[in-house]
């Protein structure tokens, strides 16, 4: 499911726990600067297939979900 490959993405370059990363969870709560959102969209595109623009990412991780749902399709 893409939410826990995301969690486990965003934890790997965040430094936060997984088990703390919700859909609700914002960027800002983790502390993810723009360096670290180009590093996360980098494995996005490697893990999903999908090709993000920063300006897609949303505020929250469930936001991100959806766009790449919709990047999916």
């Amino acid at each position: 499911m893409i939410i826990e490959k995301l969690i486990t993405i965003i934890a790997d370059h965040s430094g936060e726990d997984a088990a703390n990363i919700t859909a609700e969870t914002t960027f800002e709560e983790l502390g993810v600067d723009s360096l670290t959102t180009v590093e996360v969209l980098m494995d996005i595109e490697d893990e999903f297939g999908v090709t993000l623009e920063a300006a897609q990412v949303g505020k929250t991780v469930g936001d991100l979900v959806r766009a790449i749902e919709e990047a999916q399709k």
